[in-house]
């Protein structure tokens, strides 16, 4: 049994302290932390079953999170901050010999880019310290990539050809709204696309791929190429792809919206002076924009996730498919949230499990596709994202 630090209290931080709360045999005393503590203790009083514990912390403050740390004194922080928080808190893992774990990787706050360049550089440090740091532990990335080290495993002596596919086919009711932070997923989704083909990044203008593709239960839906942080670590972790590619669905009255946006110049992250005060227009809207964590109670349909993979197995071409695909009414009946935020939730607290119970072994920082997928493939279904696969059908990209 050990001792958490739970960082972030929005919607995936709120299904990871239930879902730890959930295990004892597992996580012995949880601590959920947020700026805001008010949000922390409506977590621990709705889904903590008496086992939160609740504080307040800035998570850009490196001190704040180390004096935290010391107090509690946990075997693992799981942060489900911002993705500009990412960097402090590891500084405070390395400074106080904690592990950490994260959903996403670093973006800094004044461009709009992500790459693991900067967690990757943290390598050296944490394995001298004797500790490690799990990057990318959600759904995508996250399970994403621990699908496809399944697939390589088992299924696959060569993978060639990856496209991830993830498709949110619910309705939320709202004319526009986002299903995890406005500003990260703004930022997240306007930026161009890139993807890996024959051992080099091709970029292109956003949107510009786009193909209708069939997913289980929801059928067909406008899918888009975008840049993805798991395709960074998995190229480089399967060196014999030849292409991977990622891509998400989004409805043309979503898309009329966002350039609007765009046009309006709403989603600028630089400031603007508005009477006499600097203010971030992105900043602005995500304050007037629905809160993604109250999409839950009138979400319908289901996400619907997965890996379609072709590849040589035993000299023959093989391909090959696995999902999820998860209710958004069943999520918000379980923790009071959506399922986007319980798609990322849950791969969190099992890899937090996974670390704790000694499934991931290893001293520096760490994507998911580099530990054994199989402890977690195993586990996850009955943690309520249950996987199915197919093989050998046109995958249709």
């Amino acid at each position: 049994m050990s001792k958490v630090i739970i960082i972030g209290a929005g919607g995936v931080g709120r299904v990871v302290a239930g879902k730890c709360a959930d295990n004892p045999d597992v996580f012995s005393e949880i601590l959920l932390a947020s700026r805001t503590v008010s949000k922390c203790e409506t977590i621990a009083r709705e889904v903590g079953k008496g086992r939160i514990k609740t504080a307040q912390v800035d998570a850009d403050n490196v001190q704040e999170v180390v004096a935290l740390i010391n107090q509690f004194k946990p075997v693992l922080v799981i942060n489900v901050a911002l993705p500009y928080q990412d960097l402090p808190i590891m500084d405070a893992c390395l400074e106080t010999g904690v592990n950490y774990l994260d959903t996403a990787n670093y973006e800094p706050k004044d461009v709009a880019k992500f790459e693991y360049s900067w967690q990757w550089a943290y390598h050296g440090r944490f394995k001298e310290k004797g500790i490690m740091a799990v990057l990318g532990c959600g759904f995508d990335p996250g399970v994403t990539s621990i699908y496809t080290a399944y697939a390589a495993k088992h299924h696959f002596d060569e993978i060639h050809y990856l496209d991830i596919v993830d498709c949110n086919g619910g309705d939320h009711g709202k004319a526009f709204a986002t299903n995890f932070n406005p500003e990260i997923n703004i930022r997240e989704i306007t930026q161009k696309g890139k993807y890996w083909e024959n051992g080099q990044w091709v970029e292109i203008e956003p949107f510009a791929i786009k193909l209708a593709l069939t997913y289980p239960n929801i059928g067909k839906r406008n899918s888009y190429v975008l840049y993805h942080e798991e395709l960074e670590s998995l190229v480089k972790n399967y060196p014999t792809l030849k292409r991977a590619r990622f891509w998400m669905t989004f409805g043309d009255e979503y898309l009329t919206h966002l350039r609007v946006i765009q046009n309006i110049g709403m989603s600028r992250i630089d400031p603007v002076k508005y009477k006499g005060v600097d203010i971030i227009p992105l900043e602005f809207l995500k304050a007037v924009l629905p809160d993604p964590g109250d999409l839950g109670e009138n979400y319908t349909g289901e996400t619907s996730i997965g890996c379609r993979i072709k590849g040589i197995k035993n000299g023959k071409e093989q391909t090959y498919y696995i999902w999820n695909n998860c209710s958004h009414q069943l999520a918000y009946q379980e923790t009071g949230t959506q399922g986007v935020s319980y798609t990322t939730g849950v791969p969190a607290m099992l890899g937090a499990m996974m670390v704790l119970t000694g499934k991931w072994i290893g001293k520096g920082v760490f994507n998911v596709e580099e530990f054994n997928p199989d402890p977690f493939m195993e586990k996850i279904g009955g943690h309520g994202l249950p996987w199915n696969e197919v093989f050998n059908i046109d995958l249709e990209v």
